[in-house]
């Protein structure tokens, strides 16, 4: 489908896959999830041993101890951790929980991407259905004056009718310039957002005047859905690096066991000397301990606290989603109402028409009721597109993208 002067009609699916796929947000979410991910390939280098290679040379215009007058001399060596207090395997941990919390991270950017798109997806959507209203009510007003200006030069009515007339069509063609601005504005905002071209963009959508099925389908009991949901997720996952960062500092005060080895060259001595070493080392933190002990009484109440936070935005959690269902319902409900004032006004339009032409309203009368229609048609609009958006919340309030 096509829209006018040649745009292309996209619809909600394809706006929020070419926003996930185009926007700034969701690239450098990406971004932060592939460093996560190196930082964790980095934690897991501190597994192997660790080389390094020296060497060293000299030159005296007199020998030291009688024959070094110079030389060169070379090595290279390795040390392997056994030990070191549980801190290598711990940082690894670290590094996953790192990973873990950038992905969830990146799913509440997800979301947030989702929504805003939907957001100036159904802008777009009201400001053209307000058009529609727009181009009825010309009609309709256009239909009136001609009746009106036929009754004025009979002598039926006065032409203050006239005027009102007229003077309605000036505010319809003032709004009408409104709805244009703002239309084309929303389609910059929403082309944008998604990395689609302004010129070439349009939505595919027109408001249906029946009314969807109801939404009890979606719901989903909150407790059972508090785990599917990624906040939660991020709770659960700073708990985790807490207790992580509890054990790291408790690693830093226990002894290290490491071991290695070389191979050494020099050429001080008459003949060069090549050979081979290996070594131990043993390291305790003595004068350690004393301030020690207080890091790891402080990460030990940062857990207590993290397990606390988790508990109480957990409850929190469950609150927001019985409040967005709440919101759907009454979404709902408001729609139903607006659909059954178009009904209403629409009734109340032909009366006051019909009233009028038999004299019995007066013209304010009539263009009243033609504004309570045009009014009630936008209220539908907004309130159908209302539900839409309160669905899309109570989804991934849920965990439901």
């Amino acid at each position: 489908m096509n829209g006018a002067f040649g745009q292309k009609a996209y619809t909600l699916d394809e706006c929020i896959q070419a926003a996930l796929t185009n926007n700034v947000r969701m690239k450098n979410a990406n971004n932060e999830l592939e460093m996560a991910k190196q930082d964790k390939k980095k934690a897991f280098t501190n597994y192997f041993p660790s080389v390094s290679a020296a060497g060293t040379g000299f030159m005296a215009d007199k020998g030291l101890m009688s024959m070094l007058k110079n030389g060169i001399a070379g090595g290279v060596g390795a040390s392997l951790p056994l030990f070191t207090g549980g801190q290598i395997v711990n940082g690894n941990q670290l590094a996953k929980v790192g990973v873990e919390v950038k992905r969830l991270q990146r799913n509440l950017s997800d979301n947030e991407v989702c929504l805003t798109t939907e957001h100036y997806f159904w802008r777009v959507v009201i400001l053209k259905e307000k058009l529609k209203t727009l181009s009825k009510v010309e009609a309709q007003l256009a239909r009136i004056l001609s009746d009106v200006e036929a009754s004025v030069q009979a002598g039926i009515v006065t032409r203050n009718d006239l005027l009102q007339v007229q003077l309605r069509q000036n505010e319809t063609k003032s709004t009408r310039l409104q709805v244009e601005n703002a239309l084309s504005v929303s389609q910059n905002m929403l082309a944008q957002y998604t990395g689609l071209s302004s010129d070439t963009l349009d939505v595919a959508f027109a408001v249906d005047t029946q009314l969807p099925a109801r939404p009890d389908s979606l719901y989903c009991d909150p407790e059972s859905a508090l785990g599917l949901t990624s906040e939660y997720a991020l709770l659960q996952q700073n708990v985790k690096a807490s207790r992580l960062q509890y054990k790291m500092a408790v690693g830093k005060n226990l002894p290290t066991v490491a071991i290695g080895g070389g191979y050494v060259y020099h050429n001080f001595l008459p003949e060069d000397q090549r050979f081979w070493v290996g070594f131990a080392t043993v390291t305790v933190p003595l004068t350690g301990w004393w301030g020690g002990s207080h890091a790891i009484k402080k990460e030990k109440l940062q857990v207590k606290n993290t397990e606390n936070q988790l508990a109480d935005q957990g409850e929190l959690l469950v609150i927001r989603m019985k409040n967005a269902w709440n919101g759907v319902n009454e979404a709902y409900e408001q729609m139903k109402i607006a659909r059954l004032s178009i009904e209403q006004s629409t009734e109340n339009l032909r009366l006051n028409t019909d009233y009028y032409k038999a004299g019995t309203c007066t013209m304010s009368d009539l263009l009243d009721a033609q504004t309570l229609y045009q009014q009630s048609r936008d209220k539908y609009v907004e309130s159908y597109t209302d539900y839409e958006l309160k669905k899309r919340e109570y989804l991934q309030v849920t965990g439901h993208r």
